[in-house]
């Protein structure tokens, strides 16, 4: 009896281009909820992309991390962006911040972690800790 075909890596890139791609096909537009669940699987895929791949895991954690990002700054560039997606994407930077430091060999994720942050952060209010004049999640 042979093994089973191994199971292939997680991908969080090609996972968020493929709800990105479906759902501005499907709807024409971004829903913001699933946008947010998107945001809010970050810190597991950073975990199962760097262990299942560990020669390409964290370069496709990466692509899909700076991907939200980039639909983040195209909805609040159009004044579309919400509150709860701001705070979301914040919680995911502090939960990734905190998985990048506390598993082995993922510190050079930490890098882009404070690369997402610094973007997110050129969106909130000239204070820095308030967005569209309401406080956003900080750890």
């Amino acid at each position: 009896m042979q093994p089973p075909p191994p199971k292939p890596a997680s991908d969080y890139g090609t996972f968020v281009v493929d709800v990105l791609g479906r759902m501005t096909k499907d709807t024409g537009t971004i829903d913001q909820t699933v946008l947010r669940q998107c945001l809010g699987l970050s810190s597991s895929y950073l975990v199962t992309d760097t262990s299942m791949n560990p020669d390409g895991g964290a370069a496709s954690w990466s692509i899909g991390f700076n991907r939200l990002v980039d639909i983040l700054v195209a909805l609040h560039a159009r004044g579309e962006l919400e509150l709860e997606t701001v705070n979301e994407a914040s919680k995911a930077c502090s939960e990734c911040w905190s998985v990048a430091g506390n598993w082995r060999g993922l510190d050079e994720c930490r890098e882009g972690v404070r690369a997402v942050a610094t973007r997110l952060k050129t969106l909130l209010d000239e204070n820095g800790r308030t967005y569209l004049g309401s406080p956003v999640y900080a750890p």
